[in-house]
């Protein structure tokens, strides 16, 4: 079964919708009507009605998704499988975003703006990579080899590079920026673009949401091709992702004190798109699944979970570091 284009309409609706409400009535203004800086308590609240949101649609999948109750389980639980790499692929996007705006000096009160147009962006971007991926296997499904090969090259990559601090600032894009397009010398509140002395200029804040947009292109090149080894239905990759990036702005304010912590999570995230790789290798030469989807799910969320708590577990008596932007 693959999804009419009414689920793909009022899917997304409901996107934009969920959207506008967190932007428009769910928004905190401080006196001067910007945006105020998100409470911990207030972002773990709306991180956790995400995971919500998610495990609901995945009863609507069990319910309704498929022909059969057969079908309906695979569908739903390709979803759910999917949704969790995607969601620990999303945290890993955490530490680059607390580097960026500590590097950057980003007003708390400023983050907010740049995380929402950054997840638009993202949306978009992973849609048309989405669409891409999905007409490439189908056309050509020895794409699946490269996808498989490239998962299991960038966790080894990953894993080599996991105790290293990458430098955001010295980004070819940021230089390129720097030297061709107008830049303020500071930030001018919220704006990502002002006019001065007739001339349109671009704010830092414009080039932190390059750089956030940036990040996030290069985390759905092993994402992507990561959620294809679970499924290829583009209905059921896309709004996997769609969930693990809707909550990324919340999980970001709910866990940018103590990201510090979860020194073992990259680690984790390496060994899970090597075993992606090597999964979808598999699937390929066996002509179908050769890994039933529901281990592929708890080989996955025993991974995450198993390095999430040795990071908390070893970083137990580690003193918390301050904020990164005040």
């Amino acid at each position: 079964m693959e999804a009419s284009i009414w689920f793909w309409v009022i899917f997304n609706a409901a996107v934009m919708g969920l959207l506008l409400l967190d932007l428009g009535v769910f928004a905190r203004k401080d006196a001067n009507g910007d945006p105020a800086p998100v409470p911990v308590k207030t972002a773990l609240i709306k991180s956790a009605a995400y995971v919500g949101l998610a495990l609901l649609f995945f009863g609507w999948l069990r319910l309704g998704y498929g022909l059969t109750p057969e079908e309906r389980s695979a569908k739903s639980l390709e979803f759910l499988t999917g949704y969790v790499i995607e969601w620990s692929l999303s945290v890993d996007n955490i530490f680059v975003f607390v580097l960026l705006f500590a590097k950057f000096g980003v007003p708390a009160a400023y983050q907010h703006r740049v995380l929402f147009w950054g997840i638009l962006g993202a949306l978009v971007m992973r849609g048309i990579m989405i669409l891409v991926g999905t007409a490439l296997i189908r056309e050509f499904d020895w794409v699946m080899i490269i996808f498989g090969l490239f998962l299991i090259y960038s966790g080894w990559a990953m894993l080599r590079a996991a105790d290293e601090e990458p430098d955001p600032t010295q980004n070819p894009v940021l230089g390129w920026m720097r030297r061709h397009l107008p830049v303020t010398d500071t930030f001018r509140g919220k704006s990502f673009s002002v006019v001065e002395n007739g001339k349109r200029m671009l704010t830092p804040l414009a080039l932190v949401l390059v750089l956030v947009e940036l990040t996030d292109l290069l985390f759905a090149l092993d994402s992507i091709p990561a959620i294809f080894a679970v499924s290829t239905d583009p209905f059921i990759v896309y709004t996997a992702n769609v969930f693990a990036i809707l909550g990324l702005r919340a999980m970001y304010f709910a866990l940018a004190g103590i990201i510090h912590r979860f020194k073992y999570l990259k680690h984790g995230l390496s060994i899970v798109l090597m075993i992606v790789g090597a999964k979808m290798l598999a699937n390929w030469f066996a002509g179908g699944k050769a890994v039933p989807v529901e281990y592929a799910l708890m080989v996955t969320a025993s991974i995450i979970a198993g390095s999430i708590a040795l990071s908390l577990w070893k970083t137990r008596h580690d003193k918390e570091e301050p904020k990164p932007v005040l």
